[in-house]
This record gives structure tokens, C-alpha cells and sequence, in this order.
């Protein structure tokens, strides 16, 4: 049975308990596929156990670089991604913990840890001893008979240290360890603060006839959260996308609408105890600064480098190419929602908080489509079975849902995925509905990684988290179409870690390639041929009418101008922050970015799709100068399902191609070259310019 601890009862605990002796980190778990055991993990156990790792992982560095004998591959290539195996597996419970199931006492553990994992960190690519090794079987690499697995290995681990600042001298490499720190601080406090700002706001309706135009599942929705927020009798809406976007587009109440979005913009911005101004202007000075120090102009280009892209002015000038037409496309579209405005009466101007509504409108008038009319065959448990079915026909696999493994929260799901053959694969575990103690936004990760020890292959334990549509009393979780794809887009994450296949533990996957197999999935979301196998009405379990999936079809490039422009304006708005080649300490975080979406005529009905206060991807993750990647692996993708339209959705020949060439070798070679294997040819940029709906004929 598992156990869920709330602060009080972890620190009641902890005065009855050894965090050393009781700690399940410090033994075998005992548990099927080695999972973690969450009903025996308390808070109080990560800190002691982050330390033993750390001082473990310390030990099997020295005894890597004293070693007598020459350094070879084997001696210290494999030995150090074979170490610290220990702290990763900590490490990785603690920072999906951090994401999925938050707390005030897990944030404050976390601000500890950080310092701790940073000075760890340097301290392995800064050993010179270590990195003396590393150079040495680097500089021999011509002469040694590698795989091209082991020879990929060598060269991005080489690289990795000298961008880490193995090559500085002792000056530099204090200063660099002093900006690593501050920068893992500032970033937690960003993401901290966000979450908050979000979890602070409700829009509280007490009147009935504030909800006028709202579907009754929204109503009831609403319902649930306020009897969630201990507000029976009222309803309550969050600047969660899934309570916020169904307002905004049916509410008739222009006021609330504009309550709610501004609510929506302003996190982070508010000049409180939790304005993000000052800690985003100090991100970018000291990323900045560490970029300068090891010899790059920007971070940008620091971070552009290694990826597919290769520079900056590559990643400009592509997403010039894309502004354009889309920028066209999204006025067209604000002039056609302004004609409705100025029909029915309206004095006003479309603003950024109509167009859900009027887009909305839009849509069901040009095709009878109706958001409300299409959830009701998206019911998530059907989804997750579309999901399974399409998985089944392209690369054999089974997913069989185990009640006998230990979650961190009851709402989680767990599966062990298995080959046709019944040959385990992984465990998969899904936790779908947004609650305070989770960030917002769907991302996949993992509490373990795949690898090879002792030449058999150890299973990894992939996540999804999500914040969908919760269930209500009266109704199951129904997902809007965009939630749908989403499922699908973190599940294609899920499977490149589910099928990986290398040898390795460190993966190299250039950021703006990282998202091929996610958005590769969510093209056959919703493919005829796999939606009428899984659509089906929660209620009557009647398929989703041929004619829906018509209009569905037909509206497919609707609103793209839209969604396109405001993650657009988003990527540039990233590279502008990480373009800067030296600090600015007296920056202006307003102005800038109003004077960035200024230079590119971003029109104000739209607002980038994350400001700068609340950009969690690239000032509390990882996407900094890379939000971007989506749109260039949409290059990938479009061009990749290309192949299966070419053949067959299901084919399972080109499936087994796409297997084998991108998501077994995923990170473990060049992905380039993989995909060049997989397709015949570098990815052309046509099938994603007409996808969006960007082309002239179009």
C-alpha cells in the first residue's frame, strides 16, 4: 500500500528514524525491475543519500585517474561512464520529485542539493588528472581500432570537458565553478517562483450568469477545482492551460477573459517577493559571462555549437524564414476575427484575450467545429489505447498496466512494456492531472536510463507528466485535440527512451534534434486510418463520426498562423536574451523584451507564447537558446513521415528502419547520420512549410 507523506508526517517520522539506517538508497530495493521503492521514500532521504553518492562517485574518479596503467578506452572511457551510478539513480528520483510532486520542504532540500550536484560536477571535468586520460585515448584515436559507437563516445566526452573548462587555467576554473553555482541557484528560484505565481492565481466566480457561454463540462470542471480549493457552491479558473484555454474561448464575459489572460502574462512580473525580473537579468549576465570566459561570444553561441544548427546566425536566419509567412498568415487571421467583432456590433478592437473566443468562432464557422463536440471521443483512457494500438503496429510493443509498483502519488499509472514476444522492454509510468505540488506545461524523463553491465542490457523506467483535463464527478478526463497531440508528442519521448539500445549511460542528442521522435508521434494522432480506432464517444462507444473526422481534417492548417507566430516570437525572444555579448547589469527586462518583439512587428493581438518572467524552458530548464528546436525538428519530422505516407502508416518496414537507425541509436551516434541511413537524404524543409500552411499555394 502506498504511503503518501505530507510535511508533518515525514518530520515526525524523521524524529523516529535513522535518514541513514532506514534509508531504502542505501540497499538493494528488492522491488520488480528495480524500481524505486516510493511508498519506503521519504524527503529526509534524499539529502543523506545525495551525499553518499557524491562521495561514492568521488571514489571511483581517483580510482580511474590512478590508475598505473595507460589510459585505453576501456581503463577509462567506459569506467567513467560506469561510474556514479549510485548518484544517478538518486539524482534522478530527487529532480522528477522536484517537477511531478513538489513541496515547500522538497524546494528547500533542493536548494541545498544544488550547490552540492554543481561543485560535483565541476569538480569531474575540471580534474586535470581525469581529463589527462580522456586527452590521451583522444589524442590516439586514429590509431585505435573503436567502434563507431565507442569512437562517438570518445569525441563528445572529449568535447564536453573542454566546453565543461578543462582546457582553463586555475583562475578561470574558480571563476567558472562561482557562475555554475549561482547559475543552478537562480534557476530553481525562477522555477520556484513561477510555480507559485501560477498556483497563486483563481479567478473565483460566485454568479451563474458569469459562466454564460461556457459548455457545461467547463462548468463542471470548474466545480471540481473550486470543491478542490474548498470553495463548494462556486467555481473557480487557473491560469492552468486546461481551466484557462476553455474559458477563453467560450466565456461571453470579455472582462473575465482578460482578467484571467492578463493573470496568465503577468507571472513573475508583479514587482512582489516573487518578481523574476532581477533573477532572469542575472541568468543572462553570468551565462553571458561564462560564455566569454570560455571563449565564445554569447551563450547562444556556446550553446548553438553543438547542435544541428551549428551557429546562431543559422538559427536567425531560419526562423526569419519562418516569421514572414507565418506573421502573414496570423494578420489574415486577426482580420477575419475582426470582421466578426465589428458584425455582431462590437466598438472594439481584437485584443490578446479575445482570440480564443473569436478564433473559436472562427472555426465553427467555416467548419461546424466545435471543441466541445470533439472531447467527448477523446476520453484519455481511449487516447492511451490509440496510443498502445499505434506502438503495437509499428514496433511490435505490449503494455500491460502493473498495480504492484510503488508510485509517487496515487494518480500515477504504471505499465511494463513488453516486445511481441514477451521480452521486457521497460516500465513506463504516466501521471496526467495538474495539482499545486506540480509545475505546469508535459515533459517526459526517466528514473533510469538505459545501458549495458556486464554485456545484459538494463531496462529503463520512462515517465510522462502531465496537466490535463482532470475528470470530474460527472464526467471521465476528456482531452481537447491539442491535449491529444501532446499525449502523443510525450510518448514519442518516452519511446526513444523505452527502445534505446546503446552501450552507454551519457547520450549526446543535439538540442534541436531532441524533439524527433516526440513530434514525429503526432502525426498519426489524428490519421483517419488511427482515429477512428480509438475515438470513440465516452458515453455511447459509438466511433467518431466520418464526418467530424472530415472537418477535423479539413481544419487542420486553421488558427497556424497563430500558433506558429506566438512560438516564433518566443524562439526569438530566447535568442535575443542569449545573443547579448556582454552583461548588462542595469538591463531593463520589460524593455527589452518589448524592443526584441518590436524589431520583428509581432502584432498585439498576440503575445509570445512565454514571456520572459515565466519562460521556464530556457530560465529553469534546459532549452536556453534552444527553444527553437521544435520548429527545426519539425523539419525532421515532417520529412521523416514522409517516409511512412510513401509506404504505409503502419509499415512495419520503414517502422522497423526508423527503430533501429533513430530511436535504438539515439544518442549514441550521430543522429545526421542516422537519419540520412533512415531516409536516404538530409531532411527537406517543403514538408514542414507545407504542414504549417506557409507555402504560396496555400
Amino acid at each position: 500500500m502506498l504511503t503518501i507523506m505530507t510535511s508533518q508526517s515525514v518530520e515526525a517520522a524523521g524524529r523516529e528514524s535513522d535518514p541513514v539506517k532506514d534509508n531504502p538508497f542505501f540497499s538493494a530495493y528488492g522491488t520488480a525491475f528495480n524500481t524505486p521503492p516510493f511508498d519506503r521514500i521519504r524527503n529526509e532521504h534524499f539529502l543523506p543519500a545525495i551525499e553518499e553518492g557524491i562521495r561514492r562517485h568521488d571514489a571511483e574518479i581517483e580510482a580511474i585517474v590512478s590508475r598505473p596503467a595507460s589510459p585505453t578506452f576501456a581503463n577509462t572511457l567506459a569506467a567513467l561512464d560506469a561510474s556514479g551510478l549510485f548518484l544517478a539513480e538518486v539524482s534522478a528520483v530527487f529532480g522528477a520529485m522536484q517537477g511531478a510532486n513538489t513541496s515547500p520542504e522538497l524546494q528547500g532540500l533542493a536548494r541545498e542539493a544544488s550547490p552540492l550536484m554543481t561543485a560535483h560536477n565541476d569538480n569531474i571535468r575540471l580534474n586535470a588528472r581525469l581529463f589527462a586520460r580522456v586527452q590521451a585515448v583522444y589524442n590516439r584515436r586514429e590509431k585505435l581500432t573503436l567502434s563507431p559507437e565507442e569512437r562517438f563516445f570518445l569525441e563528445n566526452t572529449y568535447r564536453d570537458f573542454v566546453r565543461g573548462g578543462a582546457l582553463l587555467d586555475e583562475k578561470g576554473k574558480a571563476r567558472l565553478r562561482d557562475l555554475n553555482r549561482e547559475l543552478a541557484l537562480l534557476s530553481l528560484r525562477f522555477g520556484d517562483n513561477v510555480l507559485a505565481e501560477t498556483n497563486d492565481f483563481k479567478l473565483v466566480i460566485e454568479s451563474q450568469e458569469d459562466l454564460d457561454g461556457l459548455p457545461p463540462a467547463v462548468v463542471e470542471m470548474a466545480a471540481e477545482t473550486a470543491r478542490r480549493a474548498n470553495l463548494p457552491g462556486k467555481w473557480v479558473f487557473t491560469v492552468q492551460v486546461p481551466s484557462m484555454t476553455p474559458f477563453l474561448q467560450y466565456s461571453t464575459r470579455r472582462d473575465l477573459r482578460e482578467k484571467l489572460h492578463r493573470a496568465y502574462c503577468i507571472r513573475g512580473d508583479q514587482g512582489n517577493d516573487r518578481d523574476n525580473k532581477a533573477i532572469l537579468r542575472q541568468i543572462v549576465n553570468l551565462r553571458c559571462e561564462r560564455a566569454n570566459l570560455l571563449g565564445y561570444p554569447s551563450h547562444a553561441a556556446f550553446v548553438v555549437e553543438i547542435n544541428m544548427a551549428g551557429t546562431p546566425a543559422v538559427v536567425d536566419s531560419f526562423l526569419s524564414r519562418l516569421w514572414t509567412p507565418a506573421l502573414a498568415r496570423a494578420k489574415g487571421e486577426a482580420a477575419e476575427m475582426q470582421a466578426i467583432i465589428d458584425r455582431e456590433g462590437g466598438t472594439f478592437k481584437l485584443a490578446s484575450w479575445d482570440w480564443w473566443y473569436y478564433a473559436e468562432k472562427l472555426r465553427q464557422e467555416k467548419y461546424a467545429l466545435d471543441d466541445a463536440a470533439l472531447r467527448p471521443y477523446f476520453k484519455l483512457e481511449n487516447v492511451r489505447q490509440g496510443i498502445f494500438t499505434l506502438c503495437a503496429r509499428l514496433y511490435g510493443l505490449e503494455f500491460v498496466e502493473r498495480h504492484d509498483i510503488s508510485v509517487y502519488n496515487p494518480e500515477v499509472q504504471v505499465f511494463e512494456v513488453r516486445e511481441g514476444d514477451g521480452r521486457h522492454v521497460g516500465m513506463l509510468y504516466m501521471d496526467f492531472f495538474p495539482r499545486p505540488g506540480k509545475r505546469g506545461g508535459a515533459w517526459s524523463g526517466a528514473f533510469r536510463r538505459e545501458y549495458y553491465a556486464g554485456g545484459k542490457r538494463v531496462a529503463p523506467l520512462s515517465t510522462i507528466t502531465c496537466n490535463f483535463t482532470r475528470p470530474t464527478a460527472d464526467a471521465p478526463s476528456l482531452l481537447s485535440v491539442d491535449e491529444v497531440q501532446t499525449f502523443f508528442h510525450e510518448f514519442g519521448h518516452s519511446l526513444a527512451t523505452l527502445l534505446a539500445n546503446g552501450n552507454y549511460r551519457d547520450r549526446f542528442v543535439p538540442r534541436d534534434g531532441v524533439e524527433l521522435p516526440s513530434q514525429i508521434m503526432e502525426n498519426w494522432a489524428l490519421e483517419p486510418e488511427l482515429l477512428t480506432t480509438y475515438a470513440t464517444h465516452y458515453q455511447t462507444g459509438a466511433a467518431i463520426p466520418t464526418a467530424l473526422v472530415e472537418k477535423i481534417r479539413d481544419s487542420k492548417l486553421f488558427n497556424q498562423g497563430f500558433a506558429t507566430v506566438e512560438y516564433l516570437a518566443a524562439s526569438i525572444l530566447d535568442m535575443a536574451w542569449h545573443e547579448m555579448r556582454e552583461s548588462r547589469p542595469e538591463l531593463d527586462v520589460d524593455q527589452f523584451e518589448a524592443r526584441s518583439m518590436a524589431g520583428i512587428n509581432l502584432i498585439q493581438e498576440i503575445v509570445p507564447r512565454y514571456r520572459s518572467t515565466y519562460f521556464n524552458h530556457i530560465f529553469s530548464g534546459g532549452y536556453s537558446a534552444g527553444y527553437y528546436v521544435y520548429i527545426w525538428a519539425e523539419q525532421l519530422d515532417a520529412d521523416a513521415f514522409e517516409a511512412f505516407k510513401e509506404k504505409g502508416l503502419f509499415d512495419k518496414a520503414t517502422a522497423r528502419s526508423f527503430r533501429q537507425n533513430i530511436l535504438e541509436k539515439y544518442g549514441a551516434l550521430d543522429l545526421m547520420t542516422q537519419y540520412k541511413v533512415f531516409r536516404g537524404a538530409e531532411p527537406k524543409i517543403e514538408p514542414l512549410l507545407k504542414r504549417r500552411g506557409l507555402t504560396a499555394q496555400q
